[in-house]
């Protein structure tokens, strides 16, 4: 089937664009999107991706201010131009390609509506191929790269009003693609045998006044290294400056290092420091951070119980929810992905950002076991 894209000289494979190179169901195409004032008192959380295997488009946008959580999804069926990123009510649509995105919310039965502008502060970091498997299966490989901005707009929800100033609104374009595995999986075939396995991810984009750090760290069980990202990004104040695709200036890291504090009860980590030694110099940048409070990601779907990625909900399916952020149980699987604001500082300099952790399964270094058991005493 075409699509527009097919009249570029872009094309991978014999197959037109819309096609899949993959035919596991698990094939996806996703842009995610965070947001916070400087001032630490909103978080905004977006996300939206296509499932062409499956038919589906899903999306999801969460606005935390003061202590509450708001949240709205929207499903439907995946139509036959990949470019039109619209879901009911929803629409994401590329400004200008790896500078800026503009998203929608036309007024519907939620109550939700709104217009936003994501504009790069720095330009994109590749990160390395995610490859992750399951015995013999190959259940993720994906592909990802990382923009650090800044919001412009306004979004209406449950009776509020939110504007964001580009001047103190700042945040995170994520965006990825191939396969990464859904709830409900593949139920054909036997049984699947108990394992071990485990995953444990941080990932913490942040701004500075006149820099902005990336780190980005998967390990094993055993506290392997299996992808890390660490750089320091110069900062533009336009996306008119912006040096091209990917910036030559970039200040590569290696050897991530991270020392957590849990709470006594759950996994969910208390206090933090990170590190990342620069390639070439080989100083050491001590990362300092001071939680805000904490946003979960089930709010744009991740492990939601109703809202989950890639379920069929219906032809158009918009819904919306809210909860208290005290009130969240931390035990519960669907609360174990998370991001926490926080202050930041390094080598004096204070900015501000989020660390997202997913700790799922034992983790040897600090004592981990289980599912999701917190860390015994």
């Amino acid at each position: 089937m075409l699509s527009l894209f097919d009249d570029y000289p872009i094309h991978q494979t014999p197959d037109p664009i819309n096609t899949p190179a993959s035919s596991d169901r698990d094939v996806y195409e996703r842009y995610w999107f965070n947001g916070y004032a400087k001032t630490g008192d909103m978080y905004l959380g977006v996300g939206t991706a296509l499932y062409p295997h499956l038919g589906i488009r899903d999306c999801g946008i969460s606005i935390v201010v003061d202590g509450v959580q708001h949240s709205f999804h929207a499903s439907s069926r995946a139509g036959a131009e990949p470019t039109d990123m619209t879901i009911g009510p929803f629409n994401l649509s590329i400004v200008e390609p790896m500078r800026s995105c503009r998203i929608t919310v036309t007024e519907n039965d939620t109550g939700w509506s709104g217009e936003l502008l994501f504009e790069g502060r720095t330009s994109n970091i590749e990160e390395p191929r995610h490859t992750f498997g399951r015995g013999i299966r190959k259940v993720m490989d994906t592909t990802r790269f990382t923009q650090l901005g800044r919001w412009s707009g306004w979004l209406e929800f449950h009776g509020q009003r939110y504007e964001f100033d580009r001047d103190v609104t700042l945040g995170t374009k994520d965006r990825s693609w191939g396969i990464r595995p859904l709830a409900g999986g593949d139920r054909r075939g036997a049984p699947a045998l108990p394992q071990a396995g485990g995953l444990f991810f941080l990932w913490a984009p942040l701004h500075f006044d006149d820099f902005c750090a990336h780190y980005q760290l998967f390990e094993d069980t055993k506290g392997r290294t299996l992808f890390s990202v660490g750089a320091l990004l110069p900062v533009y104040d336009s996306i008119d400056a912006l040096p091209g695709v990917e910036d030559p200036a970039v200040t590569h890291c290696r050897n991530l290092e991270h020392q957590l504090t849990f709470a006594s009860d759950s996994r969910m980590i208390e206090s933090v420091e990170l590190a990342m030694t620069e390639i070439e110099s080989g100083k050491r940048i001590s990362i300092d951070f001071e939680k805000i409070f904490t946003f979960r990601m089930k709010g744009i779907g991740y492990s939601h119980p109703e809202w989950g990625h890639g379920m069929w909900k219906d032809e158009v399916a918009v819904g919306s929810e809210q909860w208290n952020l005290a009130d969240v149980d931390d035990t519960a699987f669907e609360n174990q992905h998370v991001q926490h604001l926080m202050r930041v500082t390094i080598d004096g300099n204070e900015g501000i950002g989020v660390l997202e952790q997913n700790i799922l399964g034992p983790y040897a270094p600090y004592g981990l076991e289980g599912a999701i058991r917190p860390p015994q005493k």
